[in-house]
């Protein structure tokens, strides 16, 4: 029988462990893709369609696309339950938060 994740993780130095650790919980605050993103929100792909007004396909199609408008991501994740919001890293800078992105204008 093979070892658990714990007995092999035991086995390590300290050090180590503690930077599988750190990158194990960054890696948790990040989400590949909007299928993901939609089912962490426990979703089904109806009630996004529902919530943007759209039909079924049409949402699977927004989940495969990998260039799309802010509009239509910051719906998306509203659709989602969430909220948007852009970051910006520039040297010496900081973070920036831009506000506006992807705003629907009446």
């Amino acid at each position: 029988m093979g070892r658990t994740r714990e007995e092999i993780l035991s086995g390590l130095p300290k050090a180590r462990r503690a930077r599988i650790e750190a990158r194990a919980v960054a890696l948790t605050g990040e989400v590949e893709g909007l299928k993901a993103l939609r089912e962490l929100a426990q979703r089904s792909q109806a009630q996004i369609a529902q919530a943007l007004g759209v039909k079924q396909p049409s949402v699977l199609k927004i989940e495969r696309q990998t260039d799309l408008y802010l509009s239509t991501l910051r719906r998306f994740v509203e659709a989602a339950g969430g909220t948007l919001e852009l970051r910006v890293e520039l040297p010496g800078k900081g973070v920036l938060h831009l506000t506006g992105m992807g705003d629907l204008k009446p």
